[in-house]
């Protein structure tokens, strides 16, 4: 696909066709490129979708230099009111989140993020992440946190990256979730043999959250739907240094 120069616009989605354009983007990317399955997933029209949509939030990445402006990236986001709503967080079938629930600070849910194959590996991701600030910044100082996840379910092929986020980007304990759910396996307890191996497995989205201070919880978690192993990833403002806070700045992106 040969892209003019990319004009990003972010914005929260305001209509039920926004959500839907949000769910097909989703579709292309978890269904058709990665292969996750689940009940919800509607192959007629090509949407994919779960329960926790009716009550969050829906950020679109759009490209405005092309025609019709297209919805080329997404995220959900979830805050507590929206989770209470809910009946819980979506990563709570996956990680005890009363760490973080405890915390006494107030929480933004990130997931279900994706790009089109086009617009990886450049500034889309970026635009992306200067949104979420602002909106963690609007809803004061939000803690932003969130399932990220490793392709495919065999958590043994995963050791030494997994290794490597435990031996050097665990969360500090007072906000460490622990995985719980069916699927749950134990990161290895020393660090990977080949640190260079570990990193190249890192998958990019992982890399961008450990760069502007992005922390792990214990464990990961396979999600065989999804065709997955997860991890939990912790982004506090609070912690962040003013050099990864200048990288997700708003105003970057202008």
């Amino acid at each position: 696909m040969t892209l003019s120069r990319p004009v990003f616009r972010t914005r929260l989605a305001s209509s039920a066709q926004d959500a839907a354009a949000a769910q097909h983007l989703r579709y292309r990317i978890f269904v058709q490129e990665l292969g996750a399955h689940g009940a919800m997933i509607d192959h007629a029209a090509q949407t994919e979708a779960d329960p926790f949509d009716p009550f969050a939030d829906h950020l679109l990445l759009e490209d405005t230099s092309q025609p019709g402006t297209p919805v080329v990236g997404v995220y959900r986001l979830m805050s507590a009111a929206q989770a209470a709503d809910a009946g819980r967080f979506s990563a709570a079938v996956e990680f005890d989140l009363a760490p973080l629930q405890a915390a006494g600070r107030p929480l933004l849910e990130l997931g279900r993020s994706c790009l089109l194959p086009a617009y990886r590996g450049g500034p889309a991701m970026m635009h992306l992440f200067a949104a979420l600030a602002q909106i963690a910044a609007d809803r004061g100082d939000a803690m932003l946190f969130g399932v990220a996840s490793f392709h495919g379910t065999d958590a043994a092929a995963l050791a030494q990256p997994l290794a490597y986020l435990r031996q050097h980007h665990l969360a500090p304990a007072h906000l460490r979730a622990q995985a719980t759910g069916p699927g749950a396996v134990p990161m290895p307890q020393t660090g990977p043999a080949d640190r260079k191996a570990a990193l190249r497995a890192i998958p990019p989205l992982i890399k961008a959250y450990l760069r502007l201070g992005g922390v792990v919880g214990e464990g990961a978690c396979i999600d065989a739907a999804f065709n997955t192993v997860d991890v939990c990833m912790i982004l506090d403002p609070a912690l962040m240094s003013a050099a990864q806070r200048a990288r997700a700045a708003p105003e970057r992106m202008g």
